[in-house]
């Protein structure tokens, strides 16, 4: 279920991270960032790919409400989701690169599978 990791941040601030780093894995395809962080981007950017599917104006409307970039949007419904028009879930990978030189925290790629 998304939204049970707090992240160490308030939830204005956690929702705006969130947003910022699914619109940037839908636009690039791939992002390093922890992996709290992209477990819980994980979530969003699969429920994104999943109404995106439908590609009706309520779908896109939604997005549109959750993705801050309206190219990223067009991206997302013209390439993206018709990819994985007969895959039920699972739309992304994560994989483990080791810790962070810096605080040794647990680091990971996500990308789009």
């Amino acid at each position: 279920m998304p939204g049970t990791r707090k992240l160490g941040r308030s939830s204005d601030h956690r929702k705006a991270m969130l947003r910022a780093m699914v619109t940037f894995l839908l636009e690039n395809g791939r992002i390093e960032t922890t992996v709290t962080r992209a477990k819980e981007v994980r979530c969003m950017a699969e429920k994104m790919i999943t109404t995106a599917k439908t590609n009706d104006l309520h779908s896109k409307r939604q997005v549109l409400a959750y993705v801050t970039k309206e190219d990223v949007v067009k991206k997302l419904f013209d390439e993206i989701a018709p990819k994985y028009a007969d895959v039920k879930g699972g739309y992304t990978r994560i994989i483990k690169t080791g810790p962070r030189r810096g605080d040794a925290a647990e680091m990971a790629v996500i990308e789009l599978v």
